[in-house]
């Protein structure tokens, strides 16, 4: 048994290696119990191991410990929540990480099925999608917006893998690149930073009015923003699905266009908390070397860059709110966002305005894509569900929230139009929302 999240470790995709590895933090788990409420990998591993007077994990089946490992949506909360984590103490536990190593064996030693491969396959080509998804706007959103459960979802669900009676976000005519290059120049007369903006695959291709007002919102106080040249998709589908492989390529690509934008003086900022995940953490594990500690050590969350500026030496935002103000704003924090440690800098972003900001702290099930796929429709629908009770019981004027995913999870069962935290800064300074055809 090796205790390691190290991909290039000779045993990473040992079989035999990881199922023991499996026992051991299994065993681990079903004696602590910390994380029964994060999602169903844990009531339904505590349950399994407790048919068995011994409870003993190393009773479970390769098919039972793969059904706590597809049951993992990768949130990130257990980790952060465990007491045993590696750099904490001797018993080194990361939990995702472990899943993430044996999604890796399975793909690795084609334990995965071709339906499976197949809703990889979909999800894994965002760019190569949304190039003709946007191109073909119209008709793909038609699609994409039939009823749900109805016969033109159905068949996408037969033909790709993704659920029938989830709401997806619908796709954008004008790339937000495409904007960006076409929009006047800016003069900044007062430049309190230099930022490219990795949009991520959301931004570029379905919500392309966040990269707008994040542009404007920056450019506003005294950021001068550019684009990352030569990034394609983060690679989470990839990764998540255990094809090491294909994310290994993209990261690599992305790492080495990325390290060459810092040093020509940038920053990098991200407006989606998964990718900005991917390119802080996962990519110093999966690439490493010097450039991937370059990019880590560069890379911002939307809102976490603009709160130091705000509190650095010299620096500071324009406070001056002359738009829209809501009283009261029930902010979601996504899971991704918290497992970057980094605070809850949307929530002081927002406060700056003057609102009363509740804050809403319950998981989307989304995370990613897992939540989309339609084998797990029956337990991420559940726990957007509970997402969707904490928005109401929080009774917000506004509902805000960093991940696009999950807030059309928040639309799909509130009805809610959840803003971006960058959107609606621009509201309060007064920038009028930028029309995006679909």
């Amino acid at each position: 048994m090796t205790i390691t999240y190290d991909p290039k470790h000779p045993n990473y995709l040992d079989e035999a290696d990881v199922r023991s590895e499996l026992t051991r933090v299994f065993d681990l788990c079903h004696g602590c119990r910390l994380c029964f409420k994060f999602c169903t990998s844990f009531p339904t591993l505590f349950e399994m191991i407790d048919r068995h007077d011994d409870q003993d994990a190393g009773r479970l089946t390769p098919a039972q410990q793969d059904q706590v490992v597809d049951e993992c949506f990768q949130c990130k909360l257990c980790y952060v929540n465990c007491p045993y984590i590696p750099e904490l103490h001797e018993w080194a536990l990361d939990f995702p990480r472990l899943m993430l190593r044996t999604d890796a064996m399975r793909h690795a030693n084609g334990q995965v099925s071709v339906r499976d491969r197949v809703t990889d396959a979909v999800m894994g080509h965002t760019d190569l999608l949304g190039r003709a998804a946007t191109v073909a706007a119209p008709l793909a959103n038609k699609m994409l917006g039939a009823k749900q459960g109805g016969i033109v979802r159905k068949a996408i669900q037969v033909a790709t893998g993704v659920s029938a009676v989830r709401v997806l976000p619908p796709y954008a005519r004008q790339r937000f690149t495409t904007w960006f290059k076409k929009r006047p120049k800016l003069r900044i007369a007062k430049r309190q930073g230099r930022v490219a903006v990795f949009p991520t695959c959301l931004v570029e291709y379905q919500a392309p009015q966040i990269g707008h007002d994040l542009v404007r919102v920056y450019e506003r106080n005294g950021i001068e923003c550019s684009l990352a040249d030569g990034v394609g998709c983060c690679g989470a589908p990839w990764l998540h699905s255990g094809d090491l492989e294909q994310f290994t390529k993209v990261a690599e690509k992305n790492v080495a266009a990325l390290a060459k934008t810092i040093r020509k003086g940038n920053d990098i900022v991200v407006p989606q908390p998964t990718c900005g995940y991917i390119l802080k953490k996962d990519y110093v594990d999966y690439v490493g070397g010097p450039d991937a500690e370059l990019v880590a050590t560069h890379t911002y969350d939307a809102a976490e860059y603009l709160m130091k500026v705000h509190k650095g030496e010299g620096t500071n935002l324009d406070t001056d709110f002359t738009g829209f103000v809501p009283n009261t704003v029930a902010y979601h924090t996504p899971c991704h966002l918290k497992a970057q440690n980094v605070g809850l800098k949307s929530r002081d972003l927002i406060k700056l305005t003057g609102a009363k900001v509740k804050l809403v702290q319950q998981c989307s099930g989304i995370d990613g894509m897992w939540g989309l796929r339609a084998e797990n429709t029956d337990i991420s629908i559940p726990i957007a569900g509970k997402l969707a009770d904490e928005i109401r019981r929080a009774g917000g004027d506004v509902v805000a929230g960093d991940c696009h995913l999950a807030n059309t999870a928040i639309n799909e069962q509130t009805g809610e139009e959840p803003l971006h935290p960058l959107q609606l800064i621009a509201r309060a300074y007064g920038i009028p929302e930028e029309e995006v055809r679909r």
